[in-house]
């Protein structure tokens, strides 16, 4: 070999050096360890901390799991690590670094985890929230709720509750605060004698009233329309009609009396509904830290697992006194056909 072969050679060796030291190899990624909760904990444990059962969790991981599955590159989420990291987020309404480290998932992923779980819930929305669909259902509904304390022809109970939210801002900002002086949203719930929620509107701005939310929902045309034989009970917030009832503001007989006191106890099945909704998902009892449009989607998800909770007969979680709350709106006095249907329908039945 020439001396001018050996300096060829040697320049190629120092160009290859060079190379490697500006282009360093890629950091090969490591991954935390990651352990299924339902080997970690105890029966008892497992429920506190995710809301349902073991038996429910596998349960609901055979219902939505399907639609979780990742395509298996880089670090891969088991259906069931997301969807019980989602049910601790919403449970115990933990901060989502905290239930990242407890789950071995970054920060970053809890949001799109959450997410996820909750559109794969609410695409199956028809399924677990929905009026009744013929005359059968609506008088089995009836007769539940006459058992309560023998007041007829109710087919469910109306009433709105707030869910704290982040303060929104911008020039719509204000809409967002309440008559309790935080940003939330207005919920419209309406549920069954089993507390089970069969219709529910979520994107109303906290200072918006019970009855305007009612007056624009899709619900109020199906009942104008005659779509349903049974009746609505709601507090004194709404308009009483022929077929949504109020209490009596001045009673001044027996009759109104007990019509009053039986609306009462009747009416009381959504307010439970709320208690038990906000004891099991603890952040709508305390509040969300998410965007706007997460927030109404996990609202939506949270009311179909509370239904799904009845379905599986899980176990309620003890109701705060707290978690009741008080609408204390401006009563609206009953007036026209509605008053009329309401009165002779009290002369009639008490």
């Amino acid at each position: 070999m020439s001396i001018r072969d050996i300096e060829s050679v040697e320049e190629v060796v120092f160009m290859d050096e060079i190379f490697d030291c500006e282009q360093p190899r890629r950091k090969k990624k490591s991954y935390r360890a990651r352990v299924s909760p339902l080997e970690m904990y105890s029966d008892a444990e497992f429920r506190r901390k995710y809301r349902f059962s073991k038996e429910g969790a596998i349960k609901l991981i055979d219902l939505f799991g399907a639609q979780l599955k990742s395509d298996g590159r880089g670090g891969k989420l088991s259906p069931d690590l997301q969807i019980l990291t989602a049910l601790r987020c919403w449970g115990r309404n933990e901060v989502q670094d905290d239930s990242a480290d407890l789950h071995g998932i970054s920060q970053q992923s809890i949001t799109n985890v959450c997410r996820r779980v909750a559109l794969s819930i609410v695409q199956k929305r028809q399924m677990y929230i929905r009026m009744p669909a013929n005359l059968d259902e609506e008088l089995q509904k009836m007769y539940m709720f006459s058992d309560i304390c023998g007041f007829r022809s109710v087919v469910r109970c109306i009433d709105c509750t707030h869910i704290r939210i982040p303060h929104v801002p911008g020039n719509e900002g204000h809409y967002y605060i309440n008559r309790k002086n935080f940003p939330s949203l207005n919920v419209q719930v309406v549920c069954g004698a089993s507390l089970k929620i069969m219709d529910i509107v979520a994107r109303w701005y906290g200072s918006a009233h019970d009855s305007r939310i009612f007056n624009e929902s899709a619900l109020k045309l199906k009942f104008e329309g005659g779509q349903f034989h049974g009746r609505l009970l709601g507090d004194s917030g709404y308009a009483c009609t022929p077929y949504l009832f109020t209490p009596v503001l001045r009673p001044r007989s027996r009759k109104e009396v007990r019509y009053n006191a039986m609306h009462v106890r009747t009416r009381n099945s959504v307010e439970r509904c709320f208690g038990v909704l906000k004891s099991r998902f603890r952040c709508l009892q305390t509040g969300f830290r998410n965007s706007l449009e997460n927030i109404k989607l996990y609202i939506v998800a949270l009311a179909i697992l509370h239904n799904i909770a009845i379905i599986f007969n899980e176990e309620e979680f003890p109701v705060e006194e707290e978690v009741v709350e008080e609408q204390e709106l401006q009563p609206i006095q009953a007036v026209g056909r509605g008053a009329a249907v309401r009165a002779a329908f009290i002369e009639e039945n008490f």
